[in-house]
């Protein structure tokens, strides 16, 4: 438990960091500067894949792992991301030609550095997260978000404007990977062993196709928005998915990071294994139903308060966009079962099988607009976990249907939470009491409709609280 302590702290400080700084980032900037850099995600994002290869998650995964392995993977991914750093620069003209921004050229050839400086941190993230010490992770993540949030606004103070998103990017990469060489005292030595890598890659292998059509999926709509669409549309959408992701992605983080390495420990055990397992299908969805809930009830708050009304367009594309990330940390815990008992290739048949729905989606609704598209990830999202969640029901006898029943107290506390915000909203004509008001009145309610509903996970979030303040005082 101390180890989803040092994660979640990790992960909120680090979000609510990046959170802070991409307010003020855009309070600076214009939609378009974010479109700018949304262009260049799938490229990024394919690239970070193959260098990663699923390597990292087989050396937890594998229980013999030795000092060679370690090398052997640190050796393959300064290999790869030299490899694709010299592919993204010399292709540079030609995706700046394929979205018509002439920018794109010098942005990418230096926005791709960052492979490499996160290739050199890869092992070292691992062997903390095999040890489960995740309080270095956390040192070295809030150093880069600082170090590299500062250095982005100011360079947007100084009119950089897009090459400030890319400066904070490259340099929060390398102040945190500065970070982790010196707190994990870990020296590489260049040995790579073929034997060490064959047995990885059997494993990683399955990973890295499946990271290769995740990655894929999740930023293709990147790139016929900035194909189709004028820069601004994506640099909305951009901006909706962020704020979205700080709450479903930063508890879908915590619980990746953290479950992973404890459900491997115990894959021999079932009985232990499934209490794992449904504990944190439910304490995720504790946390994410009544935040994206509340999100969606104070955009229009959240959005001309902190981005101005520049960014008014994006209130209903962020009301949306909560609910289509709704179910992402049940489905992380779902998936990260199957690469836990070392079924990496189940983990790929589940997520190919859901490419049938996305071409769909995409089809009906690139033509029809960001919102149409928004739209279609809450129903591809929503089908999607319970693709997710078959498997796992299949073997351990908690699939979808249960996993949902579950989730039905939680979301009758969340449905007395948006009553009383709402209500309580549509009185108010200030948008800054709406915020305050309804953000304070809506964790209240919720906490006290769980109270009434007698909520496991609201008690033993107050017992981990408590354990962890005695530890902390002691």
């Amino acid at each position: 438990m101390i180890g989803i302590v040092w994660s979640a702290i990790d992960k909120i400080a680090v979000q609510l960091g990046q959170f802070i700084v991409g307010i003020v980032l855009a309070r600076i900037l214009i939609p378009e500067d974010f479109g700018l850099v949304g262009m260049l995600a799938i490229f990024i994002a394919l690239s970070q894949t193959f260098i990663e290869s699923g390597l990292g998650i087989a050396l937890i995964q594998r229980q013999d792992r030795t000092d060679v392995d370690f090398s052997t993977l640190f050796v393959f991914n300064l290999t790869v991301s030299s490899f694709f750093y010299l592919l993204l620069f010399f292709s540079a003209p030609f995706i700046s030609n394929f979205f018509k921004q002439p920018q794109l050229t010098d942005l990418i050839r230096v926005l791709s550095l960052n492979l490499i400086v996160n290739a050199l941190a890869i092992v070292q993230r691992t062997k903390l997260a095999i040890t489960l010490n995740f309080k270095v992770i956390a040192k070295s993540n809030l150093i880069g978000m600082i170090v590299g949030g500062v250095c982005g606004i100011i360079a947007a103070k100084y009119n950089y404007g897009v090459w400030s998103l890319v400066i904070q990017i490259i340099v929060g990469s390398l102040a945190s990977c500065v970070s982790l060489w010196f707190l994990s005292k870990w020296t590489p030595s260049v040995i790579f062993s073929r034997n060490s890598f064959q047995k990885l890659f059997n494993y990683g292998s399955k990973l890295l196709i499946a990271g290769l059509y995740a990655q894929t999926i999740n930023n293709v709509y990147n790139l016929f928005l900035g194909k189709f669409y004028p820069a601004a549309s994506l640099g909305y959408y951009t901006k909706a998915k962020s704020f979205s992701d700080i709450s479903a992605g930063t508890i879908a983080s915590i619980l990746q990071q953290v479950t992973f390495p404890i459900l491997t420990s115990v894959q021999d055990d079932k009985v232990k294994l499934v209490s794992i397992y449904s504990r944190m299908i439910r304490m995720s969805a504790f946390f994410i139903i009544p935040i994206m809930t509340l999100i969606c009830l104070l955009a229009k708050p959240i959005v001309v308060l902190l981005l101005t009304e520049k960014w008014v367009f994006l209130i209903p594309l962020l009301q949306w966009m909560v609910f289509a990330r709704i179910f992402l940390p049940m489905s992380a815990v779902n998936l990260d079962l199957l690469n836990a008992i070392g079924r990496s290739d189940l983990f790929l048949k589940v997520d190919l099988s859901k490419l049938p729905l996305t071409i769909l989606a995409m089809v009906i609704t690139i033509p029809l607009g960001v919102k149409a598209i928004i739209i279609g990830h809450v129903v591809t999202s929503a089908i999607s976990f319970m693709i997710n969640a078959y498997l796992p029901g299949k073997f351990y006898g908690y699939g979808p249907i249960q996993q949902l029943k579950d989730m039905i107290p939680i979301v009758v506390a969340t449905i007395g939470m948006a009553i009383t915000v709402f209500v309580l909203t549509y009185f108010i004509d200030s948008l800054v009491l709406q915020l305050l008001l309804g953000g304070s009145f809506g964790m209240v309610s919720f906490l006290f409709f769980c109270w009434i509903l007698k909520l496991e996970e609201l008690k033993e979030i107050g017992g981990l609280l408590l354990k962890c303040f005695v530890k902390l005082k002691s």
